[in-house]
């Protein structure tokens, strides 16, 4: 049986737990800002549900990380930073850029996730499993962003670039710190 280096087990276990709890950040940032400026029940309620799935990810991977003793990112207090701000500025922004956002990060980490199933090998079977099902959820949150009128046309398209890079960065630095 071919085994997956344990150390790119160790990077895929750290930088998908600072992914889904980022996650978490970013959609209670636009709660936030749902509950406090722009009421859009509606808006409200699709948030909450893709929290949801978000939420149980990041336990699933919060678990990993104590059963294998794997040290977080250091980086998570800056990324639950940065999080929140993104949720709650593109929500301020309006209801296009709250679903772009969405749709951006889920874009980047459709890829993110096929790139670390083509790594695993079967010495990693359930964790190869979990992170199959969750891509597929994160597909279908990207699926509902662009149904609920994500977009990257016009100026859309200036922010759509800066979340994926600011994504592809944080993912990058969460692998190794």
């Amino acid at each position: 049986m071919k085994k997956t280096d344990p150390i790119k087990v160790k990077e895929f276990i750290r930088v998908d737990h600072a992914g889904e709890r980022g996650a978490i950040k970013i959609y209670e940032g636009q709660l936030l800002a749902l509950n406090t400026f722009i009421k859009d029940e509606n808006l409200k309620k699709i948030i909450e549900e893709m929290k949801v799935h978000e939420k149980e990810h990041c336990d699933y991977f919060e678990n990993e990380i104590k059963k294998r003793n794997i040290r977080p990112t250091k980086m998570l207090p800056l990324w639950d930073l940065l999080g929140v701000g993104l949720g709650f500025g593109s929500t301020i922004l309006g209801k296009k850029a709250a679903m772009l956002c969405t749709a951006s990060v889920e874009e980047v980490i459709d890829k993110h996730y096929l790139n670390q199933l083509n790594q695993l090998e079967t010495d990693e079977k359930e964790l190869k499993e979990k992170i199959k099902k969750f891509r597929e959820d994160e597909i279908h949150h990207k699926n509902i962003a662009y149904e609920k009128g994500a977009t990257k046309k016009g100026i859309y398209f200036l922010l759509d670039r800066a979340i994926k890079t600011g994504s592809k960065i944080a993912i990058s630095i969460s692998e190794k710190i």
